[in-house]
């Protein structure tokens, strides 16, 4: 355990992954935080998500993996590009091995929840208050004070606002970045093991590209489960609550015609959730004064680069070494952590974007050069960039 030290009063806003990693890892270099989250017990909404090598070696730090190893799903294959109309294979990536080879770690694929599970099993149960919903903040002659929906108060010296795409502390600290509607939705759904198919349960990542349209599948709960997730033309539906849902018959429609290993595994689902994708531009700022944000709150991106947890935890990381070697001047730590961070998350939030046009080709020639480019392409080794980082040995300014 390590010895806490005085140091600055530290209130995390949100206690999804990228807040309760901000918890473990000041708890990992000797400070003290707060967590306050609205809802009244610790969970996470959604389904699967790829935890790539670069966050986890930051998990083993926290001694995490045991946990993390209980549920997650280690994969042995990925980039498994198929063809949406018949299967027929574009490329596919071989990750056993190969991981560990270039960059130390594994490549997993778990369900959120059980991340959160993980992350918070390095964080002491006496940080986190439930049922707190922050409302506002204001700042103080020497620190901020934050308001909740209850009427309570906080004060504290440094708030980092973890709690988001719809982050409250966001609202404060930096520029406005209103979303903007971006043309597509999100399904999402689990399938038991018993009722999916035998390709659907091996250790593989998988996506299926088609006009306008992607699907994307991996079991998680440690080979207990299917998750589905897939992409298509949102048309009038902006709701981008993770809580909402369609029909599986609606889900159906959008894949018609696919491939019956697609449409057999949509049928398998139960009732799938269904949200938007808002698109939010890049914030050229995150920090002020002493209130920061980390993760979804300060550069939410597409999915389709499997980074939006990873960058959380890489945040977390990098926020608690800035905040340990200048514990006595919080905002120029916070400036250290924004210029460190911010030139790589937002590659990734453009990259990410990029991805979507990539993935959604009508057939044709475009679609030819597409597949024909993924039949010669390395993509493990060539986003080295993003699974060599090292967030506890990456440089700041």
């Amino acid at each position: 355990m390590p010895t806490h030290v005085p140091g600055p009063r530290i209130a995390i806003v949100g206690g999804g992954i990228g807040g309760l990693a901000a918890a473990a890892f000041l708890h990992r270099v000797g400070l003290r935080a707060t967590v306050y989250e609205q809802a009244p017990a610790l969970g996470e909404v959604g389904a699967g998500l790829v935890v790539a090598p670069n966050a986890v070696r930051l998990l083993r730090r926290l001694g995490a993996m045991e946990r993390l190893l209980r549920r997650a799903v280690p994969l042995d294959w990925g980039w498994e590009f198929r063809r949406w109309a018949d299967g027929s294979v574009l490329s596919v990536e071989k990750l056993s091995g190969v991981c560990e080879r270039l960059y130390g770690e594994r490549t997993y694929v778990i369900h959120r929840a059980d991340l959160l599970d993980t992350v918070r099993s390095a964080v002491p149960g006496d940080w986190i208050r439930l049922g707190a919903r922050c409302t506002s903040i204001d700042e103080r002659q020497h620190g901020l004070r934050l308001h909740f929906a209850d009427g309570s108060q906080a004060e504290a010296d440094v708030v980092i606002g973890a709690d988001g795409v719809h982050s409250v502390v966001r609202s404060t600290v930096a520029e406005p970045a209103p979303p903007e509607y971006s043309g597509i939705c999100a399904f999402r759904t689990i399938v038991p093991a018993d009722a999916a198919p035998a390709f659907a349960l091996r250790p593989a990542q998988t996506l299926w590209l088609g006009p306008g349209r992607h699907f994307v599948h991996y079991p998680i709960n440690g080979g207990q489960a299917v998750n589905v997730v897939a992409f298509a033309p949102a048309g009038d539906y902006t709701d981008e609550s993770w809580s909402a849902t369609a029909t599986i018959e609606e889900f159906h429609a959008e894949f018609a015609g696919w491939d019956p290993r697609v449409t057999d595994l949509i049928d398998a689902g139960g009732v799938p959730g269904r949200w938007a994708l808002l698109d939010r531009a890049p914030l050229r700022h995150w920090s002020q004064g002493r209130a920061t944000l980390l993760g979804d709150a300060a550069h939410p991106m597409f999915p389709f680069f499997a980074q939006g947890a990873a960058q959380a935890v890489e945040d977390a990381a990098v926020l608690a070494r800035c905040l340990a070697a200048s514990a006595d001047d919080p905002e120029q730590a916070l400036k250290r952590y924004e210029a460190a961070r911010i030139e790589r998350t937002t590659r990734l939030q453009q990259i990410s974007h990029g991805r979507r046009d990539i993935n959604h080709l009508p057939d044709g020639p475009e679609q030819q050069a597409r597949d024909a480019a993924l039949a010669g392409s390395d993509p493990l080794a060539g986003n080295g960039w993003i699974y060599r980082y090292d967030a506890e040995k990456a440089p700041l300014s």
